[in-house]
């Protein structure tokens, strides 16, 4: 009884002194105890996905598993709505925008399939205006995320990071293309020193613009022409912050921030359809003022999605929406990306339509794109979210960066034909190679940089011996190619091959007219009265059909004949060749006016117009054809290079040539196309051999076109006709 009493009195007094158990529901086993003082309020229906010290153990509500601890100390009261993982973890994850890197796959790859096969894909240089937008998007989100959460910018942090972001790849790309161009081929270095100016100063566009570089033709390889985008997305970057500072200090409400970029993008597609001119696109296609309007629209997308008392996220945009918005979102951004992808299959870079209103039609298309991407829930957001396309977004920037020298470089290792099949094995090879050095550039060089800085990216104290010994052996490896790059700049060629042959004729066009003087007018036998006919096939009585001399043969048109001049004259002595780069047949009817007028056109016209440009308007070949007259033999040479306008162009010229009997076609493509290896490294304009190959082509077709008029001369009635009261096309080509 004693015992009895003693064991109760000991036992109440225990109780009275240790720390109460909470109660637990009941069918759920307590695993140890705890202090009801540091228990934190849970939301209902929200898990404990944390676990915490037994002596820090919160009475567990019902029908809840304990799955994890957590210290007291750091548990905050979970907010409604928002899971624990990502609340505690501090991190802004939601910050990330599905879809994005689907959209920068989208327009790498289409950059990189026009420059690998323009013809096929003639608008696929679209790509970059889409990058623009995402640029203009990103960064002006960045900006306003940073300025609402410590109400300030910094400018030097801002511009830091993107020099981290952008300088490694761009400087290891400069020291390893340029000694790799001297070793494949020097002509390739031909302007590297103002590129790789351009390049480091991001300049590139404006220095182009004043050489006279030209995009979507040259006569002369660059190697950095895809930096152009890469220096108006730095000027962006310069001057934007500054004015977007001003922006939102000036106006509070989010209309009135928007008149800022809206203007800016009105004023930039205004000037690029404004300054447009056919004969040089390069002004308004490389302008930073006149290809402004992607980047403006792109901030325009960022002020209405965030402001700066509410910066949007995923998750708070998802709050805001409702099943209607989400559907509606959803088929606009799929009609927009339909869009967007059939105008890069028919815009092309010969269209005046591409530049007043194509490029500018293009990236609305993308802003309105980017918008229905922000849109929770959005399958075009998920279908963005697949590996391979986050996989090539996440490295868009390199493979934008490395292809273009890739391909340079390796197309002059390996000459191909356009569509043949070693130009797709080529092409193959070119796509693996990008593949291989954006990966290694991307894991050992932009992440480490991106993440730890210059400095600790390439030298860490603490890293075990061997990573040291290995950053040490690269920083020793850049410094070498670094001296070896500024050796290749001193010794580069100024001038191609194309370029110094095309001297050397005007040189000695020159010394032809001192020594000669200014040709005479030759009396001209007075041509018939024009007699109404309804076939162009009907040979005039005063057309010599026999086989010209070289004296009797005239050659007009632009860098083609310039650059091959030797070639021409050695294959078809005699000639008289009336070229000079850089022209287009929208100066071809005042040089055969100009031609007649001083008797150098002879009775047999050779014509090659278009090298740069193309075939833009039909109306100016009929025009030139019908100066001519229909008393002489005219020859069309047709065009070989990778540009868009070459298959529409030679198409032209095929099916006006069918139309008059004494016009005939020279198919140089043809020839080309089965010998690459007559080009110059420019894939263009034909080496020695290959304007000796050019000009024995040319005497083959008057040859036969001798033989031909002469046989349908004898075996019909012969006119006297004119092609003077012909209709011609007014309607110029698209």
């Amino acid at each position: 009884m004693k015992s009895s009493e003693n064991k109760s009195v000991f036992s109440k007094n225990r109780r009275s002194t240790a720390i109460p158990v909470a109660k637990f529901p009941a069918g759920k086993p307590l695993a140890a105890p705890v202090r009801p003082a540091y228990q934190l309020p849970l939301p209902a229906g929200k898990p404990r996905t944390s676990q915490i010290s037994p002596a820090h153990q919160p009475p567990l509500p019902a029908g809840k598993p304990r799955t994890s601890q957590i210290s007291p100390a750091h548990q905050p009261p979970l907010p409604a709505g928002k899971p624990r993982a990502n609340y505690l973890a501090g991190k802004p994850k939601s910050h990330y925008i599905p879809g994005l890197d689907g959209l920068r796959a989208l327009a790498v790859v289409s950059v990189i399939t026009y420059h690998l096969f323009p013809s096929g894909f003639p608008g696929g240089f679209l790509g970059v205006d889409v990058f623009f937008v995402l640029s203009g998007f990103l960064i002006t989100t960045l900006l306003l995320r940073e300025l609402s959460k410590t109400g300030k910018v910094s400018l030097g942090h801002f511009w830091l990071r993107r020099a981290r972001r952008l300088l490694p790849a761009l400087l290891v790309l400069i020291i390893t293309v340029v000694p790799t161009a001297f070793l494949v081929n020097r002509e390739l270095l031909v302007g590297i020193g103002r590129q790789v100016l351009g390049a480091l100063t991001f300049s590139t566009n404006w220095l182009e613009i004043a050489h006279g570089s030209s995009y979507f033709a040259s006569t002369t390889p660059i190697l950095f022409k895809n930096f152009w985008s890469l220096a108006i997305e730095e000027q962006f970057y310069l001057f934007w912050p500054l004015i977007f500072l001003a922006c939102v200090t000036l106006f509070k409400r989010r209309w009135m921030r928007m008149l800022i970029p809206v203007a800016m993008a009105g004023t930039s597609a205004f000037l690029m359809g404004y300054l447009f001119d056919p004969d040089n696109t390069t002004r308004v296609y490389y302008g930073t003022d006149t290809h402004l309007f992607g980047l403006a629209l792109g901030i325009c997308v960022a002020f209405l999605w965030s402001t700066l008392d509410s910066v949007q996220t995923p998750n708070s945009a998802a709050k805001a929406s409702g099943k209607p918005g989400k559907i509606l979102a959803q088929l606009l951004g799929f009609i927009c990306l339909a869009a967007l992808i059939a105008s890069m299959f028919l815009l092309t870079d010969a269209s005046p339509y591409t530049f007043k209103a194509g490029i500018a039609a293009c990236s609305l298309l993308v802003a309105i794109l980017i918008w229905c991407l922000l849109k929770p829930g959005s399958l075009l957001a998920k279908a963005g979210e697949l590996r391979p396309l986050k996989y090539l977004g996440t490295r868009s920037y390199g493979l934008y960066l490395w292809h273009w020298p890739i391909l340079v470089i390796v197309s002059a290792l390996y000459p191909a034909a356009v569509n043949s099949s070693q130009y797709w094995v080529r092409s193959a090879l070119c796509v693996l190679v990008t593949l291989l050095i954006c990966e290694l550039s991307y894991r050992f060089l932009e992440t480490p940089v991106r993440k730890r800085g210059f400095r600790k990216a390439f030298y860490r104290s603490q890293a075990p011996i061997w990573q040291r010994r290995i950053q040490v052996v690269a920083v020793l490896l850049a410094l070498a190619l670094t001296g070896v790059t500024g050796l290749a700049i001193a010794k580069a060629p100024a001038k191609s091959q194309t370029q110094l042959a095309i001297e050397a004729a005007e040189k000695l066009d020159k010394q032809a007219a001192q020594k000669t003087g200014a040709p005479k007018p030759v009396a001209t036998t007075p041509k018939p009265k024009p007699t109404p006919v309804d076939k162009r096939l009907i040979l005039s009585e005063n057309l010599n059909t026999t086989n010209p001399t070289g004296e009797e043969i005239t050659f007009i048109g632009d860098s083609m004949f310039s650059a091959s001049r030797g070639g021409l004259v050695s294959a078809i002595p005699g000639i008289n060749l009336l070229a000079r780069p850089n022209r287009q047949w929208g100066i071809a009817p005042q040089i055969v006016s100009e031609g007649l007028a001083s008797g150098q056109i002879r009775r047999t016209v050779v014509i090659s117009y278009g090298t740069n440009a193309g075939v833009y308007d039909p109306a100016l070949v009929h025009q030139v054809i019908a100066q001519l007259g229909s008393d002489r033999m005219i020859l069309l040479v047709n065009l070989y290079s990778p540009s868009t306008f070459v298959p529409k162009s030679n198409q032209i010229l095929a099916e006006i040539a069918s139309q008059y009997a004494n016009v005939k076609l020279v198919d140089w493509n043809k020839a080309v196309s089965q010998h690459p290896e007559w080009l110059q490294v420019d894939q263009t304009h034909p080496s020695m051999t290959g304007s000796v190959k050019l000009g024995e082509l040319i005497r083959q077709n008057i040859d036969e076109m001798s033989a031909d008029l002469t046989a349908l001369k004898a075996k019909q009635k012969v006119k006297s006709v004119s092609y003077t009261h012909l209709t011609l096309p007014t309607t110029p080509y698209v």
